[in-house]
């Protein structure tokens, strides 16, 4: 009865939505933890719900911290992976805030919070949508690869040049990277690279 009761509701906050949106349209607490328990939704994260008939949506768990940090921006190993610049899929979710934006704690999925400077926070910054509205905003090719190189001491030496050298063995957009690596102050390391692995 509570299922049928407030799936209709909780589609249309949904499939993913804050416990307090759901409190907000009429769903108690005390139902939307029944349901939970009922394994009708998933608990993804603290306060975060996903309709179970929604599961197997891609990339969840940057859509999921996306959700925690509406002003957040998906970056460094996480970036690197979505866009098939290193083959290895990080253990955490590596998200950036904004100097002087909330830095919240988040346990599962495992996240790791990293502070970029508010003038170019929006640079590069894109969202991905699946479906209706399950989103999460990331750092487009061009920026994840400076970011990577430019911070290589938080990515390792070896991840930042493997993203900038299959960067450029896969379409890429050379006067873009240029004027990224310029505008985020990769530094002269990156210059040099770069012009090595063009060479």
């Amino acid at each position: 009865m509570v299922g049928t009761v407030h799936h209709d509701v909780l589609r249309r906050i949904g499939p993913i939505f804050r416990s307090g949106d759901a409190v907000a349209a009429g769903v108690s607490w005390r139902d939307l933890y029944r349901l939970r328990d009922a394994g009708d939704l998933l608990e993804l994260s603290r306060g975060l719900f996903q309709v179970a008939e929604a599961a197997g949506v891609d990339d969840i768990d940057f859509i999921t911290v996306s959700a925690r940090v509406p002003g957040g921006t998906i970056c460094l190993d996480s970036a690197l992976a979505h866009w098939d610049l290193v083959d290895e899929i990080p253990p955490v979710v590596h998200v950036a805030v904004a100097t002087g934006a909330h830095r919240p704690r988040i346990d599962h999925p495992p996240t790791e919070v990293h502070v970029f400077g508010a003038a170019t926070f929006d640079l590069g910054r894109i969202e991905v949508v699946h479906g209706e509205r399950e989103r999460f905003w990331i750092t487009n090719r061009e920026r994840t690869v400076v970011d990577a190189f430019r911070l290589r001491h938080l990515v390792g030496e070896g991840l930042a040049y493997e993203g900038l050298r299959r960067y450029l063995r896969a379409e890429p957009d050379l006067p873009a990277l240029t004027e990224f690596g310029g505008r985020l102050r990769a530094g002269e390391a990156f210059t040099v690279a770069l012009r090595l692995l063009l060479s």
